[in-house]
């Protein structure tokens, strides 16, 4: 799940996506999480915003979605291809840039754990309201920044501030940076973007992880890792400007 920015998914594009579609986290918690906020898919038109290597892509489709997705890490999208077919088409896109498609082209646009990677959500979330279609829906997750804050340390919580991680993931340590922001300005940039916000939710993983993995399901039961948010394109909003 890769926006774009500082962070290089393709140096570790294999063993993140291995990681990624059996760890608990992610297979157990965050996947089952967005797909049910998301809800009936059958026939409607899908944006997987960060699509990685096609894991959620996979679930949409097999509930009847018709799927575009698009990331920026060229490794990550080439599991996605072998992965999902022609079917599929497939963007090499940054969300910080401008999306190539049509106005209200998407019912639903699928954003997982891909914003936090972004230090100014607005033009991002202005493009993403522009291909969505009026009442369309945008279903995201992102770390919770009740979680970024405790682990960082640092002493603002109300600001937005650069969070800089070592991941290892199949032996090698990768440099990662994130951003921290606090929940208002999670709602108040949904706002301010045109999008009326239907839920907020801190689900807990699925119970089988307290089999699984009983030191995950400790974190994950007993203190909000990631949020997730649904939020619907209003009608009435900022313009939308036409694509060039």
């Amino acid at each position: 799940m890769s926006a774009g920015g500082d962070n290089d998914y393709d140096a570790f594009a294999a063993a993140y996506a291995a990681h990624n579609e059996a760890g608990v986290w992610n297979a157990r918690y965050e996947r089952p999480a967005i797909l049910r906020l998301a809800g009936p898919v059958d026939g409607l038109r899908v944006l997987d915003a960060g699509c990685g290597a096609g894991a959620h892509a996979a679930a949409l489709v097999a509930g009847g979605a018709m799927v575009t997705g698009l990331d920026a890490s060229r490794g990550l999208l080439a599991l996605a291809a072998e992965r999902l077919g022609p079917g599929v088409p497939l963007h090499h896109v940054d969300l910080q840039d401008e999306l190539p498609f049509a106005a209200g082209a998407f019912d639903l646009v699928l954003s997982a754990l891909v914003l936090h990677y972004l230090e100014d959500w607005a033009p991002t979330l202005r493009e993403l309201r522009r291909v969505l279609r009026p009442g369309g829906r945008l279903v995201a997750s992102v770390h919770h920044p009740f979680m970024d804050h405790a682990l960082s340390g640092a002493p603002d919580y109300f600001a937005t501030y650069a969070i800089e991680e070592q991941w290892e993931v199949g032996g090698r340590r990768v440099p990662m940076r994130f951003w921290h922001r606090p929940l208002t300005a999670i709602t108040a940039a949904l706002t301010d973007a045109g999008f009326a916000l239907e839920s907020l939710e801190e689900p807990q993983p699925e119970p089988v992880v307290r089999e699984l993995d009983p030191v995950a399901w400790a974190k994950l039961t007993t203190a909000p890792r990631f949020l997730f948010l649904a939020a619907r394109r209003a009608v009435d909003g900022p313009p939308i400007p036409s694509t060039s």
